[in-house]
């Protein structure tokens, strides 16, 4: 495997539509509503792109310190575990990424905002907030990742932070009834962490990376997962229900569930039969990321005719 492979693989590409998701359904959210900004689309999405790899840099660094990626992983192999990068390397990409995220969020703000000061002072809060989670999921002194907060952060971040975070910017106000999508896409998101977590459970306890698959063990984390996978749908479609003029036809994003009920049954078949390889874990973790995806972009087409 030459260099260039090497790093693309780091960089975890097959992550970075699960972090569009937020973003697809705040522009389709701001184009029903007759507001959306193709720049502040393209730099929303480029800043939240830039902030899901730095955190898949920071998160290969940070596990392969701690030790909690060895040989026994079950999960896909990662850089720094198998020494294709070495840690000073890691560093620096992990700073670059950094600096690349920073120049596309203020980009983002000096279209945006102009000059609203509190808007501005609000989202570089949010933002340095946003770097900080990214890198510290597990790398430094006090890794969250490591205390069970992880399914926090995705839900905040990842739902919303993503979603009505990218709304406010394109036109400087703020709806309740978002937090309904929001929610949805951060509980989907945190159910393909969740399925990461059951796979990695065995690995995590002895590394005492405290998950909340560690905590309450894989029956209850199944059941978490149950309750994640059905939350989102059910608040996108009160969401949507609420909303003058709706159609029947517009309520067929739920075609995306499909997939993920499926990836269910198959996760509750594994759990039940005492399963810990992870060739079944890691197709239902890729399978759910794609489903989420495809669930936030039905949702965000389906908005737009309103």
């Amino acid at each position: 495997m030459n260099n260039f492979s090497i790093w693309l693989s780091a960089l975890r590409l097959r992550t970075l539509p699960l972090a569009a998701a937020s973003i697809i359904v705040g522009g389709g959210i701001a184009a029903s509503q007759q507001i959306f900004s193709l720049s502040i689309f393209l730099l929303s999405l480029s800043t939240a792109l830039l902030l899901q790899i730095l955190s898949n840099l920071a998160n290969d660094y940070g596990d392969a310190i701690t030790g909690a990626d060895d040989e026994n992983r079950v999960g896909p192999k990662r850089a720094m575990q198998t020494g294709t990068i070495t840690a000073a390397s890691m560093k620096v990409a992990i700073i670059i990424t950094t600096l690349l995220a920073l120049l596309s969020g203020i980009s983002l703000l000096a279209v945006a905002l102009s000059d609203d000061i509190f808007s501005w002072l609000l989202f570089l809060g949010l933002g340095s907030a946003a770097i900080i989670a990214a890198i510290t999921y597990t790398m430094g002194r006090l890794p969250y990742g490591y205390r069970a907060l992880g399914d926090i952060a995705v839900f905040l971040f990842f739902g919303l932070l993503g979603v009505v975070g990218s709304f406010y910017l394109y036109n400087l106000s703020f709806d309740w009834s978002l937090l309904l999508p929001a929610s949805s896409i951060g509980f989907l998101s945190a159910a393909v962490l969740n399925i990461n977590n059951i796979r990695d459970v065995k690995s995590d306890s002895k590394h005492n990376k405290t998950t909340l698959v560690v905590l309450f063990g894989r029956a209850r984390a199944f059941k978490y997962h149950l309750f994640l996978i059905t939350a989102a749908p059910l608040l996108s479609c009160y969401y949507l229900y609420n909303l003058e003029n709706t159609q029947t036809w517009q309520y067929s994003f739920l075609l995306a569930m499909s997939p993920l009920i499926k990836s269910c049954c198959a996760l509750n078949s594994a759990i039940n039969d005492n399963l810990y390889s992870g060739d079944v874990f890691n197709e239902q973790l890729k399978n759910t990321a794609i489903s989420s995806f495809v669930f936030a972009m039905l949702f965000a087409l389906v908005l737009i005719p309103q």
